[in-house]
């Protein structure tokens, strides 16, 4: 199993202060033989449900941040929407994340084009500040 996110805690806290169940502590997919572990299910109500990938984003290279969580998130999708079609992914990503990569047209990009769902923490006050979309 795969090593948790230094904000995996963060991120559990605020998804229940927003309301959510978490369900899943990691997300298992088996994909044929193999096992993909998405950070955590989470349902609301039992209306909803989420998978949630949770990234630091803290090496010195903020593409390269990038560039491998979008190849995860985009390798999750692809088989969370086979699996599990209802549940909606986001990747969780901190304030400063938000204001730093994806206020830039690389991550804009992304949003503007719906690639990527995002969940934004407040990573000291542990709450969601932003879902998108």
């Amino acid at each position: 199993m795969p090593a948790k996110d230094i904000y995996h805690e963060t991120v559990r806290m605020a998804l229940i202060k927003a309301g959510w169940k978490i369900t899943h502590d990691p997300l298992a997919l088996k994909v044929g033989q193999r096992d993909l572990y998405i950070d955590m299910g989470a349902e609301k109500q039992a209306e909803r449900t989420i998978a949630v990938e949770i990234k630091s984003f803290l090496n010195p290279s903020p593409v390269k941040d990038l560039e491998n969580a979008l190849g995860q998130y985009l390798l999750y999708q692809t088989h969370l929407k086979r699996i599990a079609p209802k549940r909606d992914l986001y990747l969780a990503i901190t304030s400063t994340t938000m204001r730093g990569i994806f206020t830039e047209e690389i991550g804009l990009v992304l949003i503007e084009r719906e690639i990527v769902k995002l969940i934004v923490f407040d990573e000291v006050k542990e709450v969601i500040e932003r879902w998108i979309p």
